[in-house]
């Protein structure tokens, strides 16, 4: 259907991930009047069961998948001259459709760092209840209860994460909590809660619970496989975007430019890659670059691109006992497949309504452990974590299942750690290739500090240990595993079962420190929590946004998606995306004087 073009809206959204689909069905709901369109490169998502179903989530990551954009970096010396790859959702709903759907949140501390008016962990309390329906344990101070977004334990239980509890609170010592995203309590193992409706099964994404639901308002507009080029200025006065067809999502359509114009506002919602490019488009960023490109200047912005940040991800597989209740069978499209689904289709429960993350420890290291570690971290312990007892160092989890096509039928587990304040930093630019055409240039500065690498040096010795305790645990794949030398204790083999809870550790060489430090520079990845490249802060500090989220140096722009984070946050990130869409929505809605109550 071809859409009636040039057009008017009041607002335009260029960009319909997680926090545009917030602030746009907030808005609609306010003010049906409002006039709203977003533009989407990727596909709609309504009621497709790659995005719906939650076990599904693996196959947006495959190498063929075009629910995400594959973002290429730039090769790093520390990471062995590797050139990583980012990727973040492409679809309408972004991250939230397409994401792992666990349910973490930073503590409030992290917001308050910040610095920020209006942002403040205080402010922002409220709109966290007021973003979900908490539906594990009633009446928690700072849970919601009646919110668009829905949070439980899944439809299924998995035995192994009781097992990774178990061990976790005798061997390794540390107590349980049943609620660690109470936005302070950390370093207790504890189960790990989704973002998956209990009731119906379904994944609960930004998407389906803020916009497909409005479907009745007309003045509400998704129009999909749209990338959005660059804003259009009357001076230095946003009035609206242009935009093409999406090569990706509709390889046969041609490509001329059109242009939609915003009376009220033009939002950027692009993420932390397409945000921060769209403004260099627009001549929007530092001089060099824009010079480079052949981008006429309209703003001199330096900090645009610049303050990449993630999270850095390592997962090892391990055998686990043939009776495991594992996602391989069903991933493998096994018979299990179909009774899951026609259980799924009828009670919102089975394997359909699980991501095999269920249980998690946000681990600080006591005194021993911090021995036991490399000596770089020491400085950043002492000026960043040692008297924040809330800030994480990491998230040690077990996974039930190994997110590999390549490995032989059987059940299998994982250990996945990451770190939540990983100091080094990255930056995102637009860049012309040799060809002429653009490109993006784009380095995610992954273990450049070299107090970075540390905890995942412990983290793989520490998960390891806990794993040889589990009664699932039937030795080690060694291929996903460092390269020890030959007659090293710390080998990797299969086994026939657990050793003792009080058996001892693994001794470990300066040789075989050295295999897993190269192991983690080989393999270490993505979290898939970009963030920072549009930073909401002064414009003195390479700030891109104020507290207000607009765009310094113009008028009628404001940038609303994780690119704003202008300080890591420790949690996976949709829990804060969606945070600030609805402060997004509040902030709009006062600007333009409609009740947001």
């Amino acid at each position: 259907m071809s859409h009636p073009i040039p057009s008017e809206f009041d607002i335009v959204f260029a960009g319909g991930g997680t926090t545009a689909c917030v602030v746009a069905g907030r808005l609609a709901a306010y003010d049906p009047s409002l006039r709203i369109l977003i533009l989407e490169a990727g596909q709609h998502t309504l009621n497709k069961p790659i995005h719906v179903q939650p076990s599904q989530y693996p196959f947006n990551q495959l190498p063929t998948s075009t629910t995400v954009t594959f973002n290429i970096g730039n090769p790093s010396p520390r990471l062995n001259g590797r050139v990583p790859i980012v990727p973040c959702g492409r679809c309408v709903g972004g991250g939230s459709c397409v994401n792992f759907m666990v349910y973490t949140r930073p503590p409030a501390s992290d917001y308050d760092d910040w610095g920020v008016s209006g942002w403040e962990s205080e402010s922002l309390i409220p709109l966290m209840k007021k973003l979900e329906t908490y539906e594990v344990q009633p009446d928690l101070p700072t849970h919601g209860y009646n919110g668009p977004i829905k949070v439980s334990s899944g439809g299924y239980k998995m035995g192994i994460s009781d097992e990774f509890i178990q061990v976790g609170t005798t061997y390794h010592k540390r107590q349980y909590a049943d609620d660690t995203n109470d936005l302070e309590t950390c370093n207790t193992y504890s189960p790990w809660r989704k973002y998956i409706d209990g009731t119906t099964g379904r994944r609960s994404d930004a998407a389906h619970h803020y916009i497909y639901n409005q479907a009745h308002n007309s003045n509400l507009q998704v129009w999909d496989g749209k990338r959005v080029k660059r804003i259009i200025f009357e001076g230095k006065h946003a009035v609206g975007v242009e935009f093409t067809s999406d090569p990706v999502s509709c390889p046969d359509a041609d490509q001329p430019s059109s242009i939609v114009k915003a009376s009220k506002l033009v939002v950027v919602s692009a993420g932390a890659f397409g945000s921060p490019t769209i403004l260099e488009r627009s001549g929007i960023g530092a001089e060099a670059i824009l010079k480079r490109c052949g981008i006429e200047q309209l703003v001199n912005l330096p900090g645009v691109g610049e303050n990449y940040q993630d999270h850095n991800l390592v997962i090892v597989p391990y055998l686990a006992a043939d009776d495991a209740v594992t996602m391989d069978a069903l991933w493998r499209g096994e018979s299990i497949l179909e009774e899951s689904l026609a259980q799924w289709n009828s009670s919102g429960k089975s394997l359909i309504a699980q991501n095999g993350l269920d249980s998690k420890i946000k681990w600080r290291p006591d005194d021993e452990e911090l021995k036991a570690m490399n000596p770089a971290f020491q400085p950043r312990w002492k000026e960043f974590f040692q008297d924040r007892p809330d800030k994480v160092v990491a998230i040690f989890t077990a996974f039930s299942g190994p997110l590999s096509s390549i490995l032989p039928p059987r059940s299998y587990m994982s250990a996945g750690y990451y770190t939540l304040y990983p100091v080094s930093i990255g930056s995102v630019h637009v860049k012309v290739t040799e060809d002429g055409k653009e490109g993006m240039d784009f380095t995610t500065g992954f273990l450049d500090d070299p107090s970075d690498i540390a905890p995942l040096d412990f983290g793989y010795k520490k998960t390891r240990e806990v794993f040889r305790r589990m009664a699932s645990y039937r030795g080690e794949i060694a291929a996903g595993h460092p390269d020890f030398p030959e007659g090293s204790a710390a080998a990797c083999r299969e086994a026939s079962g657990p050793v003792d809870l009080n058996a001892p550790d693994i001794v470990y060489t300066a040789e075989d420190d050295e295999a897993i430090n190269q192991f983690h520079r080989d393999i270490v990845q993505t979290a898939w929590h970009s963030l920072g490249t549009c930073a909401m802060k002064s414009e003195a500090d390479q700030g891109v946004v104020d507290a207000r989220l607009d765009v310094y140096g113009v008028s009628n722009l404001k940038v609303a998606d994780m690119s704003i984070v202008p300080l890591n946050v420790g949690a996976n990130t949709y829990s804060t995306a969606l945070l600030i869409g609805e402060r997004a929505a509040m902030i709009i809605a006062e600007d333009l004087g409609i009740n947001c109550i």
